[in-house]
């Protein structure tokens, strides 16, 4: 079970891990031996987390869903599988909750009156700055 918080914990047979060739630090022994570690968390069948969550969690920022619904989380951090592993499921846990907070609704605002007068007396001002700049015509 992996704990998100309180209320949710979420089964392990949704989540499944697999090990790979790591591209990380580690010398000759990258090419020896299975660290990165591939997690696969498959959305769509997992009933701890409602619709509105699952939108949300397809929508963060650096989450890679598939076309079956199973989000993606790749680690290769550390030498080690477990580690790799840990840090692949510490992802998941952040990821989720973050989905888990409803995002506040915008109200569009109009700005205020004041606001209005001291833009247009800004640009004024700044107009009279630079028509100063300008080249003086000689008159007669």
């Amino acid at each position: 079970m992996l704990k998100i918080n309180e209320k949710i914990s979420i089964s392990e047979q949704y989540i499944t891990i697999n090990y790979v060739r790591s591209r990380g630090p580690g010398g000759q022994n990258v090419n020896k031996v299975n660290t990165r570690a591939q997690l696969s968390f498959d959305l769509e069948n997992c009933p701890e987390l409602n619709t509105a969550v699952k939108k949300r969690l397809k929508k963060l920022p650096g989450s890679k869903v598939t076309d079956d619904n199973r989000l993606i989380i790749q680690s290769d951090c550390y030498r080690l599988q477990n580690r790799n592993r840990q840090e692949c499921l510490d992802r998941l846990r952040k990821f989720i909750s973050k989905a888990l907070v409803v995002p506040k609704k915008r109200r569009p605002t109009k700005p205020t009156q004041a606001s209005k007068h001291k833009r247009l007396a800004d640009k004024k001002h700044r107009s009279s700055i630079k028509s100063l700049r300008s080249k003086v015509t000689p008159q007669e």
